[in-house]
């Protein structure tokens, strides 16, 4: 068992080294794209909607291999090209973005006039197919905000691991969620982290790695 004051304090450890620097760089990267476009916000978005049920590297790769095509390109062929880059959902994940698509231009804007994430996160899992917490919290980290929680199968495998949940869930209750988001701002805010840095980091624990 990983005790909570062993995980602050290996975080704490990892904010001073290379590691921290790496995770500095990536919120910058979320901040820059805070200032983008709605279609850059959109394709984000799109990378959001191919992880559920996937991969973080599987769906990096597919967003770069298909970049541009997430706003054009007809159902059948994403749905080829997803098969392609060996999706596992090619079918329902292309009809996912090709849905999302009447948001395509206006994505920033609806986000931005919430008045805060938690309301637009609602918002996206009600009006969004193919999203629900995990992804909506994914998408919002990943355009720059700051205070909600990515609640994957990594981050429920650390909380069991300190004993913070009896077990890790197979499927997330909107309930459940918010509860194990509020224990991980209580972590967040020993470390004086936001949750989209101590997501970054717990990821690393767990993985080694870095992504996004």
């Amino acid at each position: 068992m990983v005790t909570d004051a062993e995980l602050i304090e290996q975080i704490e450890n990892l904010k001073n080294g290379k590691t921290g620097e790496v995770i500095d760089e990536r919120i910058r990267s979320f901040d820059l794209l805070h200032k983008k476009t709605d279609l850059d916000w959109f394709k984000e978005l799109c990378f959001c909607i191919l992880t559920a049920n996937f991969t973080a590297k599987g769906g990096i790769k597919i967003q770069r291999e298909i970049n541009d095509g997430f706003l054009t390109l007809e159902k059948p062929e994403l749905v080829s090209e997803l098969k392609k880059l060996n999706h596992r959902f090619p079918n329902k994940r292309a009809e996912f973005i090709v849905e999302a698509r009447e948001y395509k231009n206006k994505i920033k804007e609806i986000i931005c006039s919430f008045p805060n994430e938690f309301e637009a996160r609602e918002w996206m899992t009600k009006n969004i197919k193919g999203l629900k917490y995990k992804e909506a919290s994914h998408f919002l980290r990943n355009v720059g905000y700051k205070n909600v929680a990515i609640i994957d199968r990594h981050v429920l495998n650390l909380l069991r691991k300190q004993e913070m949940i009896n077990r890790v869930p197979k499927t997330l209750t909107r309930k459940t969620y918010l509860e194990i988001e509020c224990s991980l701002k209580n972590i967040a805010k020993k470390l004086d982290l936001t949750l989209s840095e101590l997501d970054l980091y717990i990821w690393f624990v767990e993985t080694g790695k870095v992504l996004k």
